[in-house]
């Protein structure tokens, strides 16, 4: 059987999930952030839209 993580990697990654599970139950809660900067990953996803559905101005043989 092949091991892809040794013993300090899953040692790592236990120690993440501690603080990602423990964290939010020592900090104060934050303020939502302004606006702008909610729809940053709004705009950025209408880009990639924009950008998957524009034509890419190869001309396409007719057969």
């Amino acid at each position: 059987m092949v091991n892809y993580f040794d013993f300090g990697s899953i040692l790592l990654l236990v120690c993440v999930t501690v603080l990602l599970l423990g964290l939010p139950l020592v900090l104060p809660p934050l303020p939502p952030p302004p606006l702008v900067v909610m729809l940053v990953p709004v705009v950025i996803f209408m880009l990639l839209i924009l950008i998957a559905l524009a034509p890419s101005g190869l001309a396409v043989a007719s057969i």
